[in-house]
């Protein structure tokens, strides 16, 4: 089978993907087949190729925003062939720990993850673990359910440790693949969005989806925030956002990387009970929640094709910003 593959970590235009040309794999127990019908390119795909994130597995293929069709089971599956899956970043856990005992499996130490410890979509055929596999509603097609399993659950994640209070002033920095769906919820939910972005185009689409204002990152929005979500994996943006919180504002960190945060000042950043909190992978529960939402509501995905063949090309183009939205491979 077609797949990409994580040679020597480094800078993109170094070309650290190549292809390669894989036996199909065979589930193991627990384990489904998957047939990728469409796999969301996220920028922790890029962290992985890039080296930010140490290699977990050497050659790993990358890709966890995966939709597919079950085609074989392995012993111990509830799902059969036939069945249309979602494979989200969040392959498995121990589920016996205190952590995922009291409902945090996403901190679980123990956990894996697609497309890091395990092979991932960037290719024809993928293994995923039956109990971590999400059903996906009828209504969403391949490309449009792709960037919702990742760019989706964790914005809505990142929206939730956020804290907006009801009908509050929510402040995005960053407008991609996840930025752009979790403004859809906040303003589904009343929210008044403020988005603080480097790109035109960004913006515009900020504007068109009903935010209040669009600005660039270092800009002043017109009113104070409640709550911020920084999602550009940039540490200097993390004061930057702080300075534009409203007393008792809560400041969420999307990003598995994020580069060095310059030192913070207590009486500028943090006093009267300002508040940074971080954001780690998501619990199937967020999953399932926000897919329901996502389909209910409907939120409306801004994708670009690329063929499975020019996966090297969407990962170069998510890195340059050449794009609004969410990239999905199609194979």
């Amino acid at each position: 089978m077609r797949a990409w593959a994580v040679g020597k970590p480094g800078p993109i235009q170094d070309a650290p993907l190549r292809r390669v040309e894989r036996d199909r794999p065979e589930p193991g127990p627990g384990e489904l087949l998957v047939r990728v019908l469409a796999c969301g390119v996220c920028r922790t795909d890029l962290h992985v190729a890039e080296g930010d994130l140490p290699v977990h597995l050497p050659d790993v293929t990358p890709g966890h925003e995966i939709v597919g069709e079950v085609v074989a089971t392995g012993p111990g599956c509830l799902r059969k062939p036939g069945d249309r899956v979602g494979v989200a970043w969040l392959r498995g856990t121990c589920g016996a720990c205190r952590f995922c005992r009291r409902g945090a499996e996403n901190l679980c130490p123990a956990s894996v993850y697609t497309g890091w410890d395990a092979h991932g979509g960037y290719a024809e055929y993928t293994l995923a673990v039956d109990a971590f596999a999400y059903p996906l509603p009828a209504g969403l097609d391949d490309v449009t359910a792709a960037p919702l399993l990742c760019a989706g659950i964790i914005g809505y994640r990142a929206l939730r440790r956020a804290e907006l209070p009801p009908g509050g002033r929510l402040g995005l920095w960053g407008f991609g693949g996840s930025a752009h769906l979790a403004a859809q919820i906040a303003l589904a939910e009343g929210a008044e969005v403020y988005v603080l972005t480097r790109g035109r185009a960004a913006r515009e689409l900020a504007l068109e989806l009903g935010a209040a204002w669009a600005g660039d990152s270092y800009e002043a929005p017109p009113r104070p925030l409640d709550s911020a979500i920084v999602f550009a994996p940039a540490g200097e943006l993390v004061p930057a956002a702080l300075r534009r919180l409203d007393r008792g504002g809560t400041l969420a960190i999307a990003g598995i990387h994020v580069t060095d945060i310059p030192m913070l000042d207590y009486e500028r950043h943090l006093f009267q009970e300002r508040q940074v909190r971080s954001v780690t992978a998501n619990t199937r529960a967020d999953g399932e929640e926000f897919l329901r939402l996502a389909s209910r509501l409907p939120v409306k995905v801004t994708t670009h094709r690329y063929a499975l063949d020019n996966a090297d090309r969407a990962l170069e183009d998510l890195a340059a910003g050449a794009f609004t939205g969410a990239a999905v491979l199609v194979p």
